[in-house]
């Protein structure tokens, strides 16, 4: 960053430069800059740039990575700052100027009265020169400039350190709706909506692109912590300092009059750069370290696991790229669940059966005595009490059992395709998954909508997701608001849906569920392997590129793995839940389903199964219920559960002779590994199990 006053050089002026008084003490920083993105508080408003600006991250721990000094000051006689003199140039001397102006051609190509600010001795002195000519210097970004009297190197030199003025009165005349920066230092900032006082314009910045307003935080104003709740009491955050963009949408007034201007921020910009963690400075440098420790430990343990299983190719990318992408292909490392993957490599030589919807309800029908047929009416939130007959106290069971939070629901996000069937699954359609998002928060902020829709039931935004995207209006029981916060929610789905639904939850107050009990969990994917068997017998896992594992999702299956290897299950028991809930969105009624939930706790079983209506959704779309204590067991038997083994055509980079190769086949060259949901059926008894079949 440049530093306008404080490169000062105690040598003195030389004589030919005229003295005026001396004053004490340091100018205050400034820049004669204007600034024009904002509409002043006048009846005539000038149009002014619409360019719409992001929440900005730039911390206030960066700002001497700010490439131009936007500070102002004013010195006692009116005098303000254009530069400073860095160094001399040639042998005439000239002396180059850093510029600290928006008007460079005006303050250094123009001939005329300058004025030179210098220390000496601790004392600040001010002195007149005469600019004879000066020119620019793009290589640089610094200007030439020739002062009268001053024709040597030595005399130049003198001068290195001396901070250009020019008097306040000469500068330009702004259009309406531009501002000096000093003019906007010191300003209060207020909240339009409720006239809150946020606090008071510090800083200026400028980001490349637009403006910053460094604002210090009043000690009244109400922010939120990382979770989104209100702040204790007791926690300061007067002195805290955050960004706010200087443009029209977020600062429509500014009165320069009542030194004031009123802000429109987006929800959480405010908290955007605050620091909650409240821990000293110390304590916090000691958990990164401690964390950083674990993490080195876990990723050591990951390279010795994968050099027993012979895939020591996985490293070599680590000897290669820049620090991002061996980091990326360190965190890959690390998070590939190795202990799964050695289970699954068995399954090439012995892969398990693939029960299909007719060999599923046929063998159910002919073990097991418990079948509850319903239609399809039965499920929806308009069932009377007369539809479902002998069905309704299922219902009231299971109603009453997720009202005393005794089921947690684990919603798999998928309909994209059937688990387990061929695709590109990088690609995600990020357009559809953006406007779906936008449709559930558009639904769930309407309320008259949402009561019509959804009747004497709330609906939560994920159960929608599907529902949405066919255009039908069938729902599913749902809990009722007040019953969200004490049901444990877990999301399942990639990457792009975890990331959407986390900022959907995060901007909503998470739909009144208690943020400590909603778990976003990326779905379990494992690595593609060669078909081939390479040397030591073993199929090799393919490297997307240097950096990157190639990897593929498991399924629906994989839920199973992601709750025993995140300790979920551990923490549902100790909150007291006694089910949990797995289903899809790509069925028809999406979410909790109070009716399958009665009926499985009345029948006492470890295992409650609702078979869709069509076969040609069996895979993907499915609602199953299971007692605590069975899946805790049935997590630790994966596997027992058996894999898919699917042959695959894919492309990857191979490491040849100290050089990447890309390897592109032409016949099926590699496994993906699925396990669906369904090959529970492999583990458990079936006397144990009950069965709910959606009939017409």
């Amino acid at each position: 960053m440049q530093r306008v006053s404080f490169l000062c050089s105690s040598n003195p002026l030389p004589q030919a430069l005229t003295a005026l008084p001396t004053f004490h003490g340091l100018a205050i920083p400034f820049r004669s800059r204007p600034i024009s993105t904002v509409t002043v508080s006048s009846p005539s408003r000038l149009p002014l740039s619409r360019l719409l600006i992001p929440r900005l991250s730039l911390s206030p721990l960066q700002n001497t990575a700010t490439q131009e000094h936007v500070e102002t000051a004013e010195t006692d006689l009116g005098f303000v700052e254009v530069g400073y003199i860095s160094n001399v140039h040639g042998l005439q001397g000239e002396a180059r100027v850093k510029p600290n102006t928006d008007f460079p051609e005006l303050r250094f190509c123009e001939p005329g009265r300058r004025w030179l600010k210098q220390q000496v001795s601790g004392r600040e002195t001010i002195q007149e020169v005469e600019l004879e000519e000066g020119r620019g210097h793009p290589g640089q970004k610094s200007w030439i400039l020739k002062f009268r009297g001053i024709d040597t190197v030595d005399q130049a030199k003198q001068l290195i350190g001396s901070t250009l003025l020019v008097r306040e009165e000469e500068r330009p005349a702004l259009e309406e709706g531009e501002f000096y920066t000093r003019d906007l230092v010191g300003m209060r900032v207020f909240l339009k909506e409720t006239g809150e006082l946020v606090g008071t314009v510090v800083n200026v910045y400028d980001s490349g692109g637009n403006d910053l307003l460094q604002v210090m935080l009043d000690s009244s104003v109400d922010v939120l912590d990382a979770t989104g709740k209100q702040k204790s009491a007791g926690t300061k955050v007067a002195g805290h300092l955050v960004w706010v963009p200087f443009v029209e949408a977020i600062v429509p007034i500014v009165d320069l009059k009542k030194g004031e201007m009123q802000i429109v921020p987006p929800n959480g910009l405010l908290e955007l750069n605050l620091r909650f963690d409240e821990r000293s400075k110390k304590e916090r440098r000691q958990l990164e370290w401690k964390e950083r420790k674990k993490y080195q430990k876990r990723l050591i343990a990951a390279k010795k696991k994968l050099c027993e299983m012979e895939q020591k190719h996985v490293f070599h990318g680590l000897r290669f790229g820049e620090k991002a992408e061996r980091s990326l292909l360190a965190d890959q490392i690390v998070g590939v669940n190795l202990k799964l993957l050695q289970q699954v490599l068995r399954s090439v030589e012995t892969p398990s059966r693939r029960w299909s919807r007719t060999e599923l309800v046929g063998a159910m029908k002919r073990k097991l005595l418990r079948t509850l047929v319903v239609s399809e009416e039965c499920l929806t939130s308009t069932a009377r009490k007369e539809k479902l007959g002998a069905h309704f106290p299922l219902r009231e069971k299971g109603l009453q059992l997720a009202s005393k939070g005794k089921v947690a629901i684990v919603l798999v996000i998928n309909g994209t395709k059937a688990q387990g069937v061929a695709g590109d699954f990088d690609d995600v359609n990020s357009e559809s998954t953006e406007n779906l998002t936008e449709s559930l928060e558009t639904l769930l902020l309407d309320d008259q909508r949402f009561i019509r829709e959804v009747a004497f039931l709330q609906m939560p935004c994920f159960y929608l997701v599907n529902i949405l995207a066919k255009g039908t209006d069938e729902i599913v029981f749902m809990l009722q608001m007040e019953n969200r916060a004490s049901v444990p929610l877990i999301l399942i789905g990639s990457a792009h849906e975890i990331e959407s639904l986390k900022t959907l939850f995060s901007e909503n107050d998470y739909f009144s569920f208690d943020p400590e009990k909603v778990h976003f969990l990326e779905e379990e994917k494992l690595p593609v392997v060669s078909n081939s068997l390479e040397e030591a017998k073993r199929h090799k896992i393919l490297m997307k590129s240097p950096w990157e594992i190639l990897q593929s999702p498991v399924g629906s299956g994989g839920a199973f793995s992601l709750l025993s290897s995140n300790d979920i299950l551990d923490n549902l028991h100790e909150q007291g839940v006694e089910y949990v809930e797995i289903t899809s969105t790509s069925q028809r009624h999406a979410g909790l389903n109070p009716l399958l939930l009665g009926y499985v706790e009345s029948s006492k079983a470890d295992t409650g199964i609702q078979m869709p209506k069509e076969a040609k959704d069996f895979e993907e779309s499915f609602n199953m219920i299971f007692s605590m204590s069975f899946l805790k067991k049935l997590t630790k038997q994966i596997d027992k559960l058996g894999f898919q083994v699917i042959p695959k055509q894919y492309s990857h980079v191979e490491f040849v002779e100290k050089d990447w190769v890309d390897v592109v086949p032409s016949t099926p060259n590699s496994y993906e590994f699925c396990c669906s949901i369904y090959s529970l059926l492999n583990v458990c008894s079936f006397d144990k199990v009950c069965l709910m079949e959606v009939a017409d």
